[in-house]
């Protein structure tokens, strides 16, 4: 089983003819994602990569049955793309753009709360479900079937995780990238409850991100949890010591929270297993 996505999903892929977009689909469905169009406003040909070529989110989905969409387009555009594939009510938009203006990301999570649709990023590497589907820029060579859940907010960190479960035999069922940003559309929380509920994931893996209080959320939520699988809180240290005197800024938006040591304290409260490095992850993950 697999969360989020699988080799049925139906994806079309907004802002499909640009040359990351382009590069990036090719690789998707060589591996096997069931890509079945593309969104182009001011389209000039019917078709694209030999897939067919629509103005339009909502005659995209009409056309072709798609519940889900990658969202290649340029930061200034972003919003409007994503507002239409919300507005079409896809189930799932993932969106890999970064730098969208931080007003516009605040317009679209107001949308999000009158919608189902899930919202995966912005400056997100996507979701893979491995030897199934892809959605992103996943390194997909790297990933193996198996057990494990893994929720991220660290792209980079991520790559170095699965690279290294791998080496002693440890596969991924889903692995979801949250997005490096500071506003994301779709919280640990969210993917915590779906990885909970799929038989087939038997342990999860958080790793965690600077700033920020998504993962203090993650942990109220599982402190709540009646019946919960084994999870892994990777949360590396600060790059640079925080001052004693926080500012206001942070005290408002993350409650007072800002300091890896806070958060791995409060995580840890929580039931969650907490490591510091990737090779005390390797070693816990053994144990279970």
């Amino acid at each position: 089983m697999s969360v989020l996505i699988n080799k049925h999903t139906k994806v079309l892929v907004q802002g499909i003819t640009g040359a990351q977009a382009s590069f990036h689909v090719q690789r998707a469905i060589k591996y096997g994602t069931n890509i079945v169009a593309g969104v182009a406003p001011n389209k000039n040909e019917t078709s694209y990569l030999g897939l067919p070529l629509f103005g339009t989110v909502k005659e995209a989905k009409e056309q072709t049955g798609a519940t889900a969409s990658i969202v290649f387009v340029p930061a200034k555009y972003a919003k409007s793309a994503i507002l239409e594939a919300i507005q079409a009510e896809l189930d799932l938009v993932v969106v890999i753009t970064s730098g969208i203006p931080v007003r516009d990301m605040m317009e679209i999570k107001h949308e999000l709360l009158n919608s189902s649709t899930i919202l995966i990023g912005p400056n997100t590497p996507g979701i893979i479900t491995p030897e199934e589907a892809y959605m992103g820029i996943f390194p997909d060579n790297i990933h193996k079937s198996g057990h494990v859940g893994i929720i991220s907010r660290s792209s980079t960190l991520t790559y170095e995780v699965v690279l290294e479960i791998n080496k002693i035999g440890i596969g991924e069922s889903t692995v979801v990238g949250l997005g490096d940003d500071f506003i994301i559309g779709t919280s640990f929380v969210d993917i915590i409850k779906k990885f909970n509920n799929d038989k087939d994931t038997k342990a999860i893996i958080l790793i965690g991100g600077i700033g920020g209080n998504y993962e203090t959320e993650a942990a109220d939520f599982y402190d709540q949890l009646k019946v919960k699988k084994p999870t892994l809180a990777l949360i590396l240290d600060d790059p640079t010591p925080l001052s004693d005197n926080k500012g206001l800024a942070p005290e408002i938006i993350c409650r007072g929270i800002t300091s890896a040591a806070d958060k791995k304290r409060i995580l840890e409260q929580s039931g969650m297993i907490v490591v510091d490095n990737i090779q005390s992850l390797k070693d816990e993950l053994a144990r279970l």
